[in-house]
């Protein structure tokens, strides 16, 4: 079971996974070892799944998010065909499934309507898919990566 300081830890770390340990132990009242301890065992129980570095997406020339909605064509083995087209396509950063009418909505990180077009074929060639629709970003209001758990 975690306590308010293993909590404040997660926070701390989410906004800022370089954050050395002395600073995350002054912010918690604890020891820099006890800290580090803590942050082990964090990672250990797999409330941090994970540390990654945040790209700029512009810098790299990845400034255009497509949303696409999906409907399905669903058969026997269609999820699976779906999910493998998915890993072999890296423009897309996420996909859920959804209730309601949609089966699935995608975000894509991609240059420019071109790619999105070549993302779009190649996923069309593998998949039967009753309908496609993509939606465009036209601008960033909020992404936010830290959960709410203060």
């Amino acid at each position: 079971m975690i306590d308010r300081r293993d909590l404040a830890i997660l926070d701390l770390l989410q906004r800022d996974a370089e954050m050395p340990v002395y600073r995350i132990a002054e912010a918690v009242n604890l020891s820099a070892s006890a800290c580090s301890r803590r942050i082990a065992e964090l990672k250990r129980l797999g409330y941090i799944s994970r540390t990654v570095a945040v790209l700029d997406r512009e810098k790299l020339g990845l400034g255009l998010t497509v949303f696409v909605i999906v409907r399905a064509q669903h058969s026997s083995d269609w999820l699976e065909r779906f999910r493998a087209a998915l890993a072999d396509t890296p423009e897309v950063l996420e996909c859920h499934r959804l209730t309601g009418q949609a089966d699935y909505i995608l975000k894509l990180a991609v240059r420019d309507i071109a790619n999105y077009d070549t993302v779009y074929k190649s996923l069309i060639s593998r998949l039967s898919i009753q309908d496609m629709s993509a939606h465009i970003s036209m601008e960033v209001i909020k992404d936010a990566l830290a959960l709410p758990i203060r």
